[in-house]
């Protein structure tokens, strides 16, 4: 055979060295498996056990009223069998997993009383078994816990390092005038919202509905879009609305889908801000919102100067008048095409919608407690009707928005 040419050899290596680099970076990047989890009861404490395929950093805390265990752990792809994932035992009532920011997994162990961090430590693997991560949670007073701060907070020698989170924001141009709309799918990662008759996840009807109203408005070239998320991960409340004002947005639209314990009332809605409730079910819908960060273990207790600022200025009416002459509009074009709930238009204090200077709505699709209007609202077709109904709002809403302006 004859021998490569110079430029061949060079070509070879340089395809060598590239598959090579590829090979390692994957491997570097490679998201560990979590293949069993486990809950054992004890007389005396209650022992929770995951199995990953990969040693892992963690961090592990507890948080009071309502008592939780929070454990952190790199980003991992979770293998166990629906059918063997553990739902509670011992002091643990249930068990919430999921993407909590990127680079970081979280797994919130719901307590039904304080409980105190006894052990926790990483098992290698032996034989046929894989690394094995342990937590020992013991019962205690509620005067003990506040009085132990040290068994509040486990984490191992070598530190989880989260990944800073990062939301792409449009590049600011004074060329460019047009309106930015900031989508914000509901829940996401540890946070799985309200759960459908058929089994759905608002997390996930949220995402798909928030996806296609952006690739809607974007192919109309008429509109700049932010999405506070586009992929299965956790975004705190206050986040969501430190998103909207970085991206200096014209208007944000939250995406939700309901459930009420009558499997029968169905039909779309529309929230906006005030700080009286418009009926009982409203208030209880905004509290349930409104808990999604302590939900997610997120200690509540921390806030940010911006956000403190934030909640000062609630108080801007101007941003209120628009957020309900939006709501007004939406529920007028998403009524053509698709049955509404009976008072469509109702108002509560949802943190999300706390933004005092970005006018903001809290969309409900629909309820996925009825398993019919879950199934439409599961449907491409049904899902197009949706969008087409948003965008000739948001463009109704920006052309009023323009004759003021002009006025």
């Amino acid at each position: 055979m004859a021998e490569a040419s110079p430029r061949i050899r060079r070509e070879m290596r340089l395809l060598l060295t590239a598959i090579l680099l590829f090979l390692t970076f994957s491997e570097a990047v490679a998201k560990p498996d979590i293949v069993a989890a486990r809950i054992g009861g004890h007389p005396d404490k209650t022992r929770f056990v995951l199995e990953l395929s990969q040693e892992p950093q963690f961090r592990v805390f507890t948080l009071p009223d309502p008592f939780r265990i929070v454990i952190d752990l790199p980003e991992f792809n979770w293998r166990v069998n629906p059918k063997d994932t553990p739902r509670g035992g011992g002091v643990i009532q249930a068990m919430r997993f999921g993407l909590f920011a990127p680079g970081t997994s979280r797994v919130v162990l719901d307590v039904g009383k304080p409980v105190l961090l006894d052990k926790v430590f990483v098992i290698p693997p032996d034989g046929a078994k894989p690394y094995r991560f342990v937590l020992d949670a013991r019962p205690v007073t509620r005067s003990a816990y506040f009085a132990q701060p040290k068994g509040r907070t486990v984490s191992s020698k070598k530190p989880l390092v989260a990944a800073a989170t990062t939301t792409r924001l449009p590049v600011p141009s004074p060329s460019d005038t047009r309106p930015i709309i900031v989508i914000d799918p509901g829940h996401g990662g540890v946070d799985p919202g309200a759960v459908g008759a058929l089994g759905t996840k608002e997390k996930d009807l949220a995402l798909e509905y928030g996806k296609a109203l952006k690739r809607a408005l974007e192919a109309s070239g008429t509109y700049r879009v932010v999405l506070t998320r586009n992929n299965d991960r956790f975004i705190k409340l206050r986040d969501r609305i430190v998103i909207a004002q970085k991206a200096e947005g014209d208007l944000l639209v939250s995406l939700h889908a309901n459930v009420h314990r009558s499997g029968k009332v169905r039909g779309a809605s529309v929230y906006t801000l005030s700080e009286t409730a418009s009926d009982k079910e409203a208030a209880a819908l905004a509290k349930a919102e409104n808990s999604a960060d302590a939900l997610a273990g997120v200690d509540l207790g921390v806030q940010s100067d911006d956000v403190r600022e934030i909640l000062i200025d609630l108080a801007q009416r101007e941003t209120m008048n628009y957020s309900k002459r939006f709501a007004n509009r939406l529920m007028r074009e998403v009524g053509k095409s698709t049955k509404l709930l009976r008072n469509s238009h109702r108002s509560a204090g949802f943190a999300v919608l706390k933004s005092p200077t970005v006018p903001s709505v809290l969309f409900e699709i629909g309820y996925m407690s009825n398993k019919a209007e879950e199934k439409l609202l599961r449907s491409e077709a049904h899902r197009k009707k949706i969008v087409k109904s948003m965008i000739s709002a948001i463009d109704a809403y920006f052309a009023w928005r323009q004759s003021v302006s002009r006025s």
